[in-house]
C-alpha cells in the first residue's frame, strides 16, 4: 500500500508534522488550500497580496465566496464571473471556500480549475483535499496549512458520533452505523451522508492530532490512507454508505484513553 498521501505524517517520535508551504512566485493558476474556511481564506489573501501584488481590501479584482454545500449552479455562476475582465491591471483572484460538495459540482468546476481565463488565479479552500476528485487534484497546486501549534494546544472538537466511534466497541459502532444508514427519503439520506462525512473527518482529525502530539504509528498511517480513499467515495451519492461504514468499523483502532 502506498503511503505517499500521508508522507508528511511523522513515524514515531523522530520527525515532526510539517505540511508543505507555498513558496515562490505564482506559477499555478489553480491552488487548493486544505484548511478550515476562514484560515484558508486568510492564507489565500496573503498569497494574493504577496505574490500577485493585489490589494485585498475593497478590491473588486479579489472575489471571495463562501459555500456550505456547493452546487452545479454555483459552479456555473463562478465560471461566468471568472470570465469578467479585471477592473484594473492584468490579474484577478477568485477565492472559493467550500465546506462540502458532491462529484457533480466538482465536475462542473473542473474546467475553471483546469483552464482559468488569462490573468485569473483560482484558490479553492476545502477542509480535506481527499474529498476532491482525482481529476481535480491532478490539475492544481496543493497547499496544506501547518496546524501543529493548534494541534498541540487545543483539544479537537470531533463531534459526538466520531467520539463514540473511536472510543466505542462493536455494539456502539454498529448503533452509529445503523442510525447513519436508516434514511427514510432522499433528503434524510442526504443529511445522514453528510453526518457520515463529518464522522470520517472527526476520526481523521483525531489521528492527525495524536500524530503531532506523540508521533504516528504504522496503523495510524494505514487508517489515514483508508480515510482518504473512503472520503472520495462518500461524496459519490451512489456509493454504498452502509458497506463503507462497516469497513471503517473494522479498520479503526479503538482508543480508550486520551493520547
Amino acid at each position: 500500500m502506498s503511503l505517499a498521501p500521508y508522507s508528511h505524517i511523522p513515524h514515531g517520535r523522530q520527525s515532526r508534522y510539517a505540511p508543505a508551504r507555498y513558496t515562490g512566485r505564482m506559477r499555478h493558476h489553480a491552488t487548493v488550500i486544505e484548511a478550515k474556511n476562514e484560515a484558508g481564506i486568510a492564507e489565500a489573501l496573503r498569497i494574493v497580496e504577496r505574490e500577485l501584488g493585489l490589494a485585498v481590501k475593497g478590491n473588486p479584482d479579489v472575489l471571495v465566496r463562501r459555500y456550505g454545500l456547493f452546487s452545479v449552479e454555483d459552479a456555473r455562476r463562478l465560471r461566468e464571473r471568472a470570465h469578467d475582465a479585471p477592473f484594473s491591471g492584468e490579474a484577478r483572484a477568485l477565492i472559493i471556500a467550500v465546506e462540502r460538495f458532491y462529484h457533480e459540482a466538482q465536475n462542473a468546476l473542473l474546467k475553471l480549475l483546469e483552464e482559468p481565463p488569462k490573468g485569473t488565479y483560482v484558490f479553492l479552500v476545502v477542509p480535506a483535499a481527499g474529498t476532491l476528485l482525482p481529476t481535480i487534484r491532478s490539475r492544481v497546486h496543493l497547499l496544506r496549512l501547518d496546524e501543529e501549534r493548534d494541534a498541540r494546544s487545543i483539544k479537537p472538537s470531533v463531534g459526538e458520533d466520531a467520539e463514540g466511534f473511536i472510543r466505542g466497541g462493536k455494539e456502539m459502532r454498529a448503533k452509529i452505523i445503523k442510525r447513519l444508514t436508516s434514511g427514510t427519503d432522499d433528503e434524510d439520506r442526504r443529511k445522514k451522508r453528510d453526518q457520515a462525512i463529518a464522522l470520517v473527518n472527526g476520526i481523521e482529525q483525531t489521528v492527525h492530532v495524536r500524530a503531532v502530539r506523540v508521533g504516528c504509528t504504522e496503523p495510524d498511517v494505514r487508517l489515514l490512507v483508508e480515510l482518504q480513499t473512503m472520503r472520495g467515495y462518500l461524496y459519490d451519492r451512489s456509493s454504498p454508505l452502509k458497506l463503507m461504514l462497516e469497513h471503517l468499523a473494522l479498520v479503526t483502532p479503538r482508543v480508550t484513553r486520551e493520547a
